[in-house]
């Protein structure tokens, strides 16, 4: 009976000291430095490197630590799948084309969302509203698509809300002297 018992403990001793607990956590600073490369692609110089970082082993205090070790996943920014290549190829094109003009006369601006909507569409002739429409449509297809592949290729569809969250910040933040965007509170302002 006590070599059962000893064999027991023992048992769960050896069971407890080989857990592993991996920790995955949204890697926001690494999704930033990714979101300003696409953006600045975008609008602005062609970057397409791509981003490995691992993740840092945050100081969290548990009582089991000494049984549990804690390891944290490594975590690869990847921005240059064939499909996010593809979308931001598009976009790229379509900004050059004719959106970067919409933008700086400010009848599209970068809403709070992460999304472009028009703001003045009196400042068009009908024919050239419908094109702003399907430019402002197409677009924001493309941005929905590109937030969901970002997650997607890195192993996390659970991430496409925080990364379209860095996206907004990057957006505004890589916006030209001139161009409109949403604040948080939803209200228009000019860079």
């Amino acid at each position: 009976m006590k070599r059962v018992k000893l064999l027991m403990i023992s048992s769960v001793l050896l069971f407890i000291s080989a857990c592993v607990t991996i920790n995955v956590y949204f890697p926001a600073a690494e999704a930033e430095d990714a979101a300003s490369k696409i953006v600045n692609k975008i609008i602005g110089e062609d970057d397409n490197s791509s981003i490995n970082v691992e993740n840092p082993q945050g100081l969290n205090f548990n009582p089991l630590s000494f049984f549990i070790s804690s390891a944290h996943a490594e975590v690869n920014i990847n921005i240059s799948s064939p499909a996010i290549v593809e979308i931001t190829n598009r976009m790229k094109a379509r900004y050059e084309s004719r959106l970067k003009t919409f933008l700086d006369q400010g009848i599209i601006g970068f809403s709070n969302q992460g999304f472009i909507q028009i703001l003045d569409a009196k400042k068009l002739g009908l024919k050239d509203r419908q094109k702003a429409k399907k430019l402002v449509a197409d677009e924001n297809r493309d941005r929905k698509a590109l937030y969901r592949e970002l997650a997607v290729a890195n192993g996390h569809p659970d991430w496409e809300d925080a990364i379209q969250s860095v996206f907004v910040k990057q957006w505004q933040k890589q916006a030209h002297t001139g161009w409109k965007y949403q604040d948080a509170s939803g209200t228009w302002q000019t860079k």
